[in-house]
Order: structure tokens, then sequence, then C-alpha cells
């Protein structure tokens, strides 16, 4: 659908470019535009490759499994669904670690894994679980310590101080995890209450008012 909603908007635009004889902007956009793509991509594969870096040397030395082991009981308490030693606890703890330190290409595959391994448990595959849910809140509105895509893309912009927004980015997505975390809870206890069996002095009170 996304693919047909931006095929639909290019065609859109070269056809009020070609009405309004504007196909020669249009074309050196298209043209700017893929090498500024280019441009930056190689501005972030310094950045990118050397945090990926720092990220192994870490789990190599056993630092990332210590943050796992830290991070294991907040994960129990936002999955209770799961089961401990389930294999998608590993990858939402890989999901989450990577966040954490801004690096959204590898928290990408971690994330698919951890789906995977959700859905695994799914007894309806066409309906997402709580889980599956609560992990796409998390994984949309992680916590961020080191912003290291923005902090790149500032650089290659050669930005004055391009490390400045780790304040604020930090703040900004603190709040953005606790309103997930939030909104995430309270969806959780309404599908419970909505599912919950009836009581049988509540089904009995309800069949005697039916029959009234």
């Amino acid at each position: 659908m996304i693919n047909v909603i931006w095929m639909g908007m290019l065609l859109i635009g070269f056809i009020f470019a070609a009405i309004n004889g504007n196909m020669d902007a249009v074309t050196k956009a298209a043209f700017d535009g893929a090498q500024t793509g280019v441009t930056v991509s190689f501005g972030l594969i310094s950045v990118l490759v050397f945090w990926l870096g720092i990220m192994r040397l870490a789990e190599d030395s056993g630092m990332l499994a210590k943050v796992a082991k830290l991070m294991g009981p907040i994960v129990r308490y936002l999955f209770p669904d799961v089961p401990k030693n389930h294999p998608a606890i590993g990858f939402i703890l890989s999901n989450m670690s990577a966040n954490l330190f801004g690096l959204g290409n590898a928290a990408t595959p971690m994330g698919i894994k951890a789906m995977q391994e959700l859905q695994k448990l799914n007894p309806d595959k066409d309906t997402a679980t709580p889980a599956m849910c609560t992990l796409l809140a998390l994984n949309t509105a992680s916590i961020t310590i080191i912003p290291t895509t923005l902090i790149a893309i500032r650089m290659n912009y050669h930005s004055a101080s391009p490390t400045e927004i780790v304040g604020t980015t930090l703040l900004a997505t603190a709040v953005a995890t606790l309103a997930a975390i939030a909104a995430d809870r309270w969806f959780r206890a309404r599908t419970i209450r909505r599912h919950k069996p009836p009581r049988d002095g509540d089904g009995f009170n309800a069949a005697v008012s039916g029959k009234g």
C-alpha cells in the first residue's frame, strides 16, 4: 500500500510539472536529491561503522550481557506474557540495547527477529498479541542515550556542535517512552477487562434482568 501511495505522489508531481512546464526543475531536483542521498549515506557510514564496532566490542567483552541482565526485570515486567527463557526475550533485549545507543539500523533486524519469535506464541496469527504491540511501541518511542544517527547527520552537514542534541534527545525520548508504556498498560488492562468472563452472580443477574 505504501508503494502505491509513493508511486501516486510521484505521478501526480510529474503530471503537474508537465502541465506547468516545470519538467526541467523536477529533473534537476531528482538528480540533486540522488546526489545528496549518496553524499549523506557516505557520511553516515563511518559513524555507524564506528558505533557498530563499539557494540561488537561491548558484546564480546560481556558488557551487553550485563546490560541485558540489568534490563531483564524491566523486560519481564513489560512482557509478562512471554516465557522467561523464550528466544524472543534475547532479541527484545538486543533491540532495546541498540536503540539506547541510537543504532536504528542495528535495532531493526533484532526487532524483526523478536516479532517473528513472538508470532510463534501467537494463537491468532492474523491479530497482533499484546507483546507485539508493546514491542512496536517501545521500538518506535525508544529512549536514546546517544542519538548516533542524528549526530552523524549533523556532522555530515558541518554542524558547529553536533552533540548538543544529546540532552534534549534523551529528555524527549524518555517522555515518549513513558507515554508509550502508560498507553500500553492502559490498553492491556482494557483488553483484560473486555475478555474477562463474568462472575456467576453477574451472569445470573444479567439473565434474570433479561427475562424480566
